[in-house]
Parts: C-alpha cells; sequence; structure tokens
C-alpha cells in the first residue's frame, strides 16, 4: 500500500477520534470517505516503467588463421582480438552472440571450413567481454555431430553461459532460456536453422538442433509468452554474401512477428541486411535485424569484415515489454597477411570512412531514425 494514503488515513481517524461527539452515523461516514480517499491516492500510484538494454552480435566463426593466431603455451588465447569492442559489449544489460563454430574442444580436434570445430576458450572469450547467451542453432551446428554438441553444451554450462537453438538431450530442449535481469524483466530466447549443411539430424533425436518449422515456432514462441515478458528469436536464414533479404527471409520475419515476436536477430549471410520494423497481426511491433553479419570470421572481402554490434532497448510500461532506440555499433575485423586479427569499431578507421558511410546508408534505409554509436563508451 502507498505510504502516503496511509498516513493521510491514519491521520484523518486521530483527528475524528480526538473530536469525539460525532453521531455513529457521521463517524461511518468519514471513515468510509478516509477508505475512498486511500483507494484514489493507491490508484493514482503507477507502476515506474522499467528498461532493459539489449546488444546482439553476428558470427563468430573461428577459421584456421584465427584459432592459430589464438594458440598459446597452454590452450588458446582469443581475448586480445576482442578487447577494442569489449566496452560497447559490456556496456548492456543482455549480451547475445551466434556462435556459428561448434565448440566441440580439442578432444574432437579443432578444425575449420567446411566442418568446423573450434576450442573451448572461446567460451570464455565471450564470457569475459560481456556475452550472457550464445545461439547455437546454425548450418555447422551438425559438424562435429552429437559429440560436438554434447560438448558444447556442457561447456557452457560448466562456465556459466547460456545457450540456446541445439541440446544434449530431449529434457533439455524442453527447458526455455530466460533471463532475468536486475530490473527484473525477464527475456527468453529462440534459435533457430535453415539446415545443417546437408548432415542428417540422427534418427529420433530431432531435440539436438532446432530447424526452422513454423509450427514448432508458434508453440514455442507461446511458451514463452506464457513464461517471460519478452521473447528474442534468433532465426539463421537467407542468401549468403546477398545485402539485402529474400522473400523467404521477409515473409519468416512477419510470421514471428504475428506469433508475438519482441526482436528478431538473422544471421547465416556472412554480410550486413538493414534494421525493420514489423508490425503483427495483432498490432505488435517487432523490431528486425535481417543479418548481423560476421563479427569475427577469416574472410577477406570488405563486407564481410564489417560486423555489428546492434543495440536496442526492452521497456516495460505495465504489462507491456517493446522493443524501443535501435542502434549500431559498426565493427570491422583488422588484419594483415591472414595474422593479427581485431575487431574495431569501424568509426576510428579513418581509411574506412566511404565504407563506413555506405554501410549507414543500407543499414537505415528502412528505420531512418536508426542511430550509430560513435563515441567510447563512459569509463
Amino acid at each position: 500500500m502507498n505510504k502516503t494514503a496511509i498516513t493521510i488515513g491514519l491521520t484523518v481517524l486521530v483527528m475524528l477520534t480526538a473530536c469525539g461527539g460525532g453521531t455513529p452515523k457521521q463517524e461511518a461516514k468519514a471513515v468510509t470517505a478516509v477508505k475512498q480517499n486511500t483507494i484514489e491516492l493507491e490508484a493514482k500510484k503507477e507502476p515506474v516503467p522499467k528498461t532493459v538494454s539489449v546488444t546482439a552480435i553476428g558470427d563468430v566463426l573461428l577459421h584456421s588463421s584465427i584459432y592459430s593466431e589464438a594458440k598459446a603455451k597452454t590452450g588458446y588465447n582469443f581475448d586480445p582480438m576482442f578487447q577494442d569492442v569489449k566496452p560497447y559489449l559490456k556496456e548492456t544489460i543482455l549480451t547475445v552472440a551466434n556462435q556459428e563454430s561448434i565448440m566441440g574442444g580439442e578432444a574432437l580436434g579443432v578444425s575449420t571450413y567446411p566442418t568446423f570445430n573450434s576450442p573451448d576458450e572461446i567460451g570464455d572469450t565471450l564470457k569475459d567481454v560481456g556475452v550472457d547467451v550464445v545461439t547455437m542453432a546454425n548450418n555447422h551446428t551438425l559438424d562435429q555431430g552429437e559429440a560436438g554438441i554434447k560438448h558444447a553444451a556442457a561447456q557452457y554450462e560448466k562456465i556459466g553461459l547460456a545457450y540456446t537453438g541445439a541440446y544434449a538431450t530431449k529434457q533439455d530442449s524442453e527447458k526455455l532460456t530466460i533471463e532475468t535481469t536486475p530490473e527484473g524483466i525477464s527475456v527468453a530466447f529462440l534459435s533457430y536453422t535453415y539446415g545443417t549443411n546437408g548432415i542428417p539430424v540422427p534418427e529420433g533425436k530431432d531435440y539436438l538442433v532446432n530447424l526452422i518449422d513454423k509450427q514448432k515456432i508458434k508453440d514455442d514462441i507461446k511458451r514463452t509468452k506464457q513464461a517471460a515478458d519478452a521473447t528474442i528469436v534468433s532465426l539463421h536464414f537467407g542468401t549468403e554474401y546477398q545485402d539485402d533479404p529474400n522473400e523467404e527471409q521477409k515473409q519468416l520475419a512477419q510470421f514471428v512477428a504475428d506469433q508475438g515476436a519482441t526482436a528478431i536477430l538473422g544471421s547465416h549471410p556472412h554480410v550486413l541486411q538493414p534494421v525493420q520494423w514489423l508490425t503483427g497481426k495483432d498490432g505488435n511491433k517487432t523490431l528486425a535485424i535481417y543479418s548481423l553479419g560476421n563479427f569475427i570470421a577469416a574472410q577477406e572481402e570488405t563486407d564481410r569484415r564489417i560486423g555489428a554490434a546492434f543495440q536496442f532497448d526492452l521497456e516495460q510500461d505495465g504489462q507491456t515489454v517493446t522493443a524501443a532506440n535501435p542502434s549500431i555499433l559498426l565493427t570491422y575485423l583488422t588484419f594483415t597477411d591472414w595474422h593479427d586479427y581485431r575487431i574495431e569499431p569501424m568509426y576510428q578507421l579513418p581509411e574506412m570512412k566511404a565504407a563506413y558511410e555506405t554501410k549507414k546508408k543500407h543499414m537505415a534505409k528502412l528505420v531512418p531514425e536508426l542511430t550509430f554509436i560513435e563515441e567510447a563508451p563512459a569509463s
């Protein structure tokens, strides 16, 4: 109850008691008036809106030159490659990354394209730079078979990094990945892929990886809406190296919006694709980025080296949580002769100014209010 209402109510009651001399009917009316006044004051106390900031980064795809660069005396160390963008990733309450190369560990043999396998230490680095959730459903999920998924899931659990989209057991696949923030807003994460590069899902083990299936997506979002305040859906889809979404992407994104998703995070094209607001069939607004591009991958073409830390707010007003205030830190992977990999804020690179301005226009062409992060976070 509102403390102000209690104080006023008690004060009036004390005054009534002290005055005395009133008839029982008068006193009853006075008490009723106090109760009504208290109820009115309580009704005026509105819930304080809450805001949670989110960052999403694209493909973490470790080719051989990247993990060779990270090789240390014992194990691997990817930390230096991420240090220039770490402050931006740690600035928000929640950060999600697409771990595209399966983290199957050294026991399965670290490997590169076309069947990737990454060392455990990439998980440690992601955790260190502020990542809270990794999406695992992509076309490389089954590169190391069931063993790779089981190892990755166990390692993520060991280091306290939430994951979604691929699971070691059916029981695990039935659990929702929900992060509850200090502000009290709960956010569910879902992840799906168009396929697994022709590697068949083992019979009877569909739980190993979430394939794009509209009925499953519909059912999953229905569950998350009952269990969490917001739902963020990651979709591994689209055509590689295309700057704009194809019709299939647009249709699927609209379907997901129609189910009530709060935000959609796309991946697979390995280049950035624009941001767009979608309106669901119930009038809900869904924020979508069709492709987050590569965050780190040994691909030489300029567009494949440009990535993003896509940021937005989740605003809760009463019972409703909506996405708001989208912004982007464009990033660029610098390296020389397949060495010295660093993910850097693109606005800090004078030699990339023309490409930077072109990419800004492209990303904002459907959302003119999209802002671009061009200063370091306050330390």
